[in-house]
């Protein structure tokens, strides 16, 4: 039977750790990705774990962290002329105006399932500007990468992209929540590998465990940290070996290299972090679609009854929130954390009766 599906493999791992944290004090394990959060909350595995061990969810969720100014931006474009195309999920994220609504009065806004569709979609309206709302973390980024290399001149792209470490490194910068150890992101370090973690862990003095997306994956994660916490040791420990290689994947990271450059940008519920956002470089600048339309990012306030800055900060959990399935649900969400299936408030009201 496969280990990672184990039930008597769950056994032993939850009894190690129930076992190692007796010897600790309160401990709260953060994890930054939305599949975790998912597989966390469907499997109850927070009920599994002793009273003082937590794991809370931080700014995983791409759809969520993205602001209200990309969003407004997205709709200025496509009042300019152009075709806006998006993924689902972020079609429906409220906002000054959202994408739904301004699809809703003529403007044209797709849907698509890739980023291919997109060129696709260019390649057959030649005499159209098609432009790609691009969005997530270093996982979908070298997608973006490969598209600018090979679109038609048709093609433009608002980049959305942001990376991991630099907003890990703010959480624990703000001195807000008392992080013990990071559940780093299977997906993310498919792509970066386990070097660009250790700096956090080498400022901080904090362990990190890259975990796969199996119960067990996480169980044995969590064990692993709560063993360096123990032992009083600050490493950048790899569970998901079957996935993760050291190095990363370095055909991709080369192509993020040549298309994007860092540069500070804001996240949603977040002030700017430095370098965390991939921009066009200059000389790809013929498919950034803020300068082919001369548009800029607006700082747009939050939403102030909507706790979603606050979760994403992991400084609430979602029934923390006074709207949560009250108000907000995901069939009408007052906040992206409700609309994204990553988002730890839409997981949280679809698999959980209770919440510690």
């Amino acid at each position: 039977m496969d280990l990672y599906k184990n039930r008597s493999a769950s056994d032993v791992l939850t009894k190690k750790i129930s076992e190692i944290s007796k010897s600790l004090g309160e401990v709260k394990l953060c994890h930054v990705c939305g599949t975790h959060e998912h597989v966390i909350t469907h499997y109850g595995i927070r009920a599994l774990l002793p009273e003082n061990i937590q794991v809370i969810s931080g700014p995983g969720c791409p759809v969520c962290v993205t602001t209200q100014g990309e969003i407004e931006a997205a709709v200025k474009i496509a009042e300019k002329g152009a075709i806006v195309t998006t993924y689902g999920d972020m079609i429906r994220v409220p906002s000054k105006h959202s994408l739904s609504d301004a699809k809703a009065s003529g403007l044209d806004i797709r849907l698509v399932y890739s980023i291919n569709d997109s060129i696709n979609l260019a390649l057959s309206n030649s005499d159209k500007k098609i432009v790609h709302f691009a969005i997530g973390f270093e996982t979908t980024s070298p997608t973006t990468a490969v598209a600018v290399l090979n679109s038609p001149d048709n093609f433009y792209v608002i980049s959305a992209h942001r990376i991991i470490p630099p907003a890990m490194d703010l959480l624990l910068s703000s001195g807000k929540i008392n992080i013990a150890g990071f559940i780093d992101p299977g997906h993310v370090s498919t792509i970066i590998g386990t070097k660009p973690y250790e700096p956090i862990s080498n400022k901080f003095k904090i362990p990190q465990v890259i975990c796969g997306f199996e119960p067990n994956d996480i169980l044995m994660g969590i064990y692993l940290l709560l063993k360096q916490i123990k032992e009083k040791r600050a490493e950048v420990e790899n569970e998901y070996v079957r996935g993760v290689r050291k190095e990363g994947n370095p055909k991709a990271q080369k192509l993020m290299e040549k298309v994007f450059e860092p540069f500070d940008i804001r996240w949603r519920g977040f002030p700017s972090i430095p370098g965390s956002g991939l921009s066009l470089r200059k000389e790809f600048s013929n498919k950034d679609a803020y300068k082919e339309f001369n548009i800029e990012i607006e700082d747009i306030p939050e939403e102030k009854e909507c706790s979603c800055p606050e979760v994403l900060r992991a400084e609430k959990i979602p029934r923390e929130c006074p709207l949560f399935g009250n108000i907000c649900t995901p069939q009408n969400p007052k906040g992206p954390c409700m609309v994204s299936r990553e988002g730890a408030c839409y997981i949280s009201f679809k698999y959980e009766k209770s919440f510690r």
